[in-house]
């Protein structure tokens, strides 16, 4: 299982959705992460500039949330990759 968080190098709520995030794991290696850095894609500024952090499970379904971490939204998502 693998999450996408848009994020940038500067931001406390980028830091803390991460720290929330990765609290969550209940097993090592449960899921990761890839920390996408928005400034270094213009067209990523362009669509994420003032909603990071943002929160993706699967890039083709709508974000998770964006700010802060809905664990709900987080818990449900998990459960879909329960066996």
């Amino acid at each position: 299982m693998r999450f996408t968080l848009y994020s940038r190098s500067y931001c406390h709520l980028c830091e803390d959705m991460l720290t929330a995030l990765l609290a969550m794991q209940t097993a090592p290696g449960q899921f990761t992460v890839e920390v996408i850095d928005v400034d270094a894609d213009p067209a990523l500024v362009a669509r994420f500039d003032e909603l990071v952090p943002v929160l993706f499970g699967r890039l083709d379904q709508p974000e998770l949330c964006h700010y802060f971490l809905d664990k709900q939204a987080v818990a449900a998502y998990l459960a879909t990759a329960a066996p």
